[in-house]
């Protein structure tokens, strides 16, 4: 792999690029304390083993970067679009766990295994299929107006999510943020600590909450050095997990748009990147098909292992856009570190001390860069919004998406449908299908075809 000269600015790393183990390891834990939170935070939600979700979570990265060819650079954490089927798996199969004050429900995880297992086989068919028909065809299913506004509800639709971590301290959460503000502008160009911006803010943060005393270490006193993570298999030979498995795997609705949209943002910012360093684009744009038989590999070894089902992380490509860090051998260094995570008790005790609070003022920062890189994304795509057609795609998605997610209860929408959407249809998940029926009815029924005329775009 290509090594950047020693005497060369730092500016950033592109994908190849294979920095100094300092940097790389600095750089790599900086990547796992993006994920950790939203991570640990779904496993808990659903009542998974928390080690087992950190090691895939890690083996998963690594074994995605590997089948991408070491092109594409995403991390891939728990997905937050799963919560409520797993929810309602948990609670109609194992309520006298899932309601109890037990933290994990082993019985429940290899019911759900299942569908995240055909979550995964179901993105690599779609990946294989997409490198059949080629890009072209899937641009007029998916076109940068549907996934860039989906971006942007993913980004935004968050927001209760950072403001419900920053309200268990304001006082932290706002100096956390203020303080990252400061790092990732004002350290600009000032070499390795200058794309430490999001680590700087959480120690500045986690030293913050030690003077105002709200720090907890009695978990890391009592959690062993080594353990080992509740690993399951799936409970292929219960009837009930088939019953399920359609409803989990259909998430996959939200979950490739999204990890389509994130690829199209990675290939803006990297390719803005190889233009400033004098090199050859890459195009990763072009690797759909690539990147989803990649997700669907991740989401396999989740399922098999007994991890939450996952995506590639928008909080983590943020990191990457705001560091100009796209070292795949970095992610890789994450990836290692996430794994041992699961196994070395006391250190990932120690991370999980870190307080709500910070976590909710970086979150903050990082959720809104989600959304504003799916207007990045509309912009590069020079997405016309002066065509009525495209108004109207993307104004149903951001508001049905952010809407519901923050307006109903339990953002779902009240349309239930017998095993594959039992207590409503998510919204993020409705708001990409209606997005996606919209774009179809004008593919069927172009306007032109009655007369109409398109209106022309910002030149």
């Amino acid at each position: 792999m290509a090594k950047k000269p020693e005497n060369a600015p730092i500016v950033g790393y592109m994908p190849e690029d294979v920095p100094s183990w300092g940097a790389m390891l600095s750089l790599g834990f900086q990547q796992v304390l993006t994920m950790f939170p939203a991570t640990v935070l779904v496993a808990i939600l659903t009542k998974f083993d928390v080690g087992v979700t950190l090691f895939a979570s890690g083996l998963g990265t690594i074994i995605a970067l590997l089948v991408a060819k070491r092109k594409i650079p995403l991390y891939y954490g728990s997905s937050f679009s799963y919560i409520t089927v797993v929810i309602t798996v948990m609670s109609k199969y194992v309520p006298d766990c899932f309601n109890s004050t037990a933290v994990y429900c082993p019985d429940g995880v290899r019911l759900a295994q299942v569908g995240i297992l055909c979550t995964g086989l179901f993105n690599i068919l779609i990946g294989l299929l997409i490198q059949r028909i080629g890009k072209e065809r899937l641009d007029k299913v998916l076109p940068p107006i549907i996934t860039g506004n989906v971006a942007v509800v993913i980004g935004i639709a968050l927001a209760g999510a950072a403001l419900n971590m920053a309200s268990a301290n304001w006082a932290v959460a706002f100096i956390t943020l203020i303080l990252t503000i400061a790092f990732s502008v004002y350290l600009q160009g000032k070499g390795l600590i200058g794309m430490l911006p999001i680590l700087l803010g959480a120690i500045a943060g986690y030293i913050i909450s030690l003077i105002f005393g709200i720090v907890d270490f009695s978990p890391v006193a009592s959690a062993a050095w080594v353990r080992i993570p509740n690993f399951t298999l799936p409970a292929f030979g219960d009837g009930r997990a088939w019953g399920m498995a359609i409803s989990v795997a259909l998430i996959a609705i939200a979950t490739i748009p999204e990890s389509t949209a994130h690829l199209y943002q990675m290939s803006l910012y990297i390719d803005q990147l190889a233009k400033d360093l004098k090199r050859k684009p890459l195009e990763i744009k072009k690797l759909i098909g690539l990147n989803l038989v990649a997700d669907g590999c991740n989401d396999a070894l989740n399922g098999l292992l007994g991890g939450c089902a996952g995506t590639n992380y928008g909080e983590n490509n943020s990191l990457m856009a705001i560091t100009r860090n796209y070292s795949v051998a970095v992610l890789m260094a994450a990836g290692g570190i996430a794994m041992a995570l699961g196994f070395i008790g006391k250190l990932a005790a120690l991370i999980n001390t870190i307080p709500t609070a910070v976590t909710g003022g970086l979150a903050i920062y990082l959720f809104g860069v989600i959304g504003k890189q799916g207007i990045a994304l509309l912009q590069s795509e020079k997405v016309n919004l002066f065509d009525p057609k495209n108004l109207a795609i993307g104004a149903v998605i951001l508001v049905l998406g952010i809407g519901g997610n923050l307006g109903l209860e339990n953002g779902l929408f009240p349309f239930k449908i017998p095993v594959l959407f039992p207590d409503g249809i998510p919204a993020i998940v409705f708001a990409a299908i209606v997005g996606i029926l919209i774009n179809t009815l004008f593919i069927l029924l172009p306007p032109s075809r009655f007369g109409v005329k398109e209106r022309n775009n910002i030149e």
